[in-house]
């Protein structure tokens, strides 16, 4: 949807749009062609210039509201990329002015609902990072209420429905818990699959019709619930594909492309576009993509990682990512035997950033663990990084009574299984997470009950649901802490897909 599009010029695409969009949009809510560029620089993530020319527009038509839902996008991708809690704080003033001009505006418009909503989503999604969920609750309650009202009255407005597939995707795939237990109190349930087959089909349509320019949006969205939500192995493959059509002059593509790379194993591609990515004044300062590209290269054992955790820690302003960077540090000196090293950079784990993030949190439990064995991270890191031979080659060098303690021969197995469930090789794997089970039944460690996760997955598959159901029960009931609440709520998943 930008300016290098492979399908029809943005020229051609911004004037069929003008020209055919749905008729009753008011004057006041006027979506011309300055607020289109606008739009469009938001989702390359060349903020400086959009909001220059938000500014312009509100000069010429200061009653066109929408100019609070712009701004309301640069605030809200500002702080996905910031990642500050005190402007999050300051930013957040704002809203109820925003709602309060398109309130009070055209309500035959299709904008006037759909605005409202995707500036209570927008804040929901922000303060979902925080824990203030509460909050986070009623915007998604209302949120949902605005869309599918407003689906009611325009069910041509396809945009309608970018909104609700990801409301639909994210709550079918709540764990249980405080936001789980006051959304249900408004009567509010999603369902993954329902809220996956509506952000495909966006993707998929959009191109074709009069709403074309708000592709990259809806793709944005899409990849996200794919790699996070639904954790599908479609991820990297769909992600891939609605991407190709985006400008390369994007850095919101280039995110979405080394994210889900970097998530889905294929490590080499992930570097190679974080390394080419798009950058300059013109684009929005974003310190998380040299965290990826940490997370990336020390995937593959490649120990100039450091430097790009190091130049995150220097330039994020942000609250998230402190711990889990300061424990790859970590875990860099201890592979580069520097046992001091680690330990330094563990006491940082404990004394530095937060807890709001999950990654976060898992850092504080690896440090207060006892200290990992070298060849066991190495197996783990490669097998993040997609390069599932050389684990296994590593790992086929011992057996399990080379390790001295009980948790680290359940990690053994449970690495052994990884890696040839990744292979392909389900025989081995499933005696290996059998293994891991029997060993590490009972830690708080969660290699038995993640074991007994990718077994059910493993059986699934098979389709003997007899020992897919056996298995996603046996990762619910177990005993351990780490990781509880998204092994659980993945092994629901499968037993709700089980009851199909």
């Amino acid at each position: 949807m930008m300016p290098n599009l492979k399908l029809p010029s943005a020229l051609f695409s911004l004037i069929i749009f003008l020209l055919i969009c749905p008729p009753k949009v008011s004057a006041n809510f006027d979506f011309n062609a300055n607020c289109l560029r606008a739009y469009q620089q938001i989702f390359e993530l060349k903020l400086p210039a959009a909001r220059q020319l938000i500014a312009a527009e509100k000069k010429i038509h200061p009653n066109n509201s929408i100019i609070p839902l712009l701004e309301n996008y640069v605030d809200y991708l500002y702080l996905l990329t910031t990642e500050n809690k005190a402007e999050f704080e300051r930013l957040e003033e704002k809203k109820d002015d925003r709602i309060d001009q398109i309130s009070s505006d055209d309500k035959s418009s299709y904008y006037y609902l759909y605005a409202q909503a995707q500036i209570n989503l927008q804040w929901a999604l922000i303060r979902g990072r925080y824990g203030s969920y509460l909050t986070a609750a009623r915007e998604i309650n209302r949120a949902n209420a605005q869309l599918t009202e407003n689906s009611q009255k325009f069910p041509g407005f396809h945009l309608n429905s970018m909104g609700l597939g990801l409301i639909n995707a994210v709550l079918g795939a709540l764990p249980d818990g405080f936001l789980k237990s006051t959304l249900s109190t408004f009567g509010l349930k999603g369902n993954l699959q329902s809220g996956l087959n509506m952000l495909d089909k966006l993707a998929e349509n959009l191109p074709e019709s009069t709403f074309e320019p708000f592709y990259e949006e809806a793709v944005f969205y899409y990849a996200y619930v794919l790699s996070d939500v639904a954790h599908s192995s479609q991820a990297y493959a769909k992600t891939m594909k609605y991407t190709t059509r985006i400008s390369d002059s994007s850095l919101m593509k280039a995110y979405l492309r080394a994210y889900v790379c970097s998530r889905n194993g294929h490590t080499n591609e992930a570097i190679s576009i974080l390394a080419e990515r798009p950058s300059g004044p013109a684009y929005q300062a974003w310190p998380y993509l040299e965290y990826l590209m940490g997370i990336a290269k020390l995937n593959k054992l490649d120990f100039t990682a450091e430097n790009h955790f190091e130049r995150f820690l220097q330039t994020n302003k942000g609250v998230n990512y402190i711990k889990d960077s300061y424990l790859h540090l970590a875990w860099i000196n201890l592979l580069k035997g520097t046992d001091s090293g680690y330990s330094a950079m563990s006491n940082r784990v404990k004394n530095n950033g937060y807890t709001y993030h999950d990654r976060d949190k898992q850092a504080i439990n690896e440090v207060a663990a006892p200290l990992p064995n070298k060849d066991l991270l190495k197996a783990r890191l490669l097998f993040d990084g997609g390069y599932y031979s050389r684990a296994a080659d590593l790992l086929s060098d011992f057996k399990a009574e080379d390790f001295r303690t009980v948790k680290d021969r359940a990690e053994f197995h449970y690495r052994y299984g990884r890696v040839n469930d990744a292979l392909g090789k389900d025989d081995a794997a499933l005696a290996n997470y059998q293994n891991a089970i029997n060993v590490g039944r009972g830690l708080k460690y969660y290699y038995a009950a993640n074991a007994a996760l990718q077994m059910g997955k493993i059986y699934e598959m098979k389709r003997n649901v007899g020992k897919a159901r056996e298995s996603f029960n046996l990762a619910i009931n177990m005993g351990n802490e780490e990781q509880k609440n998204s092994i659980e709520n993945e092994a629901k998943q499968g037993l709700r897909r089980l009851s199909k």
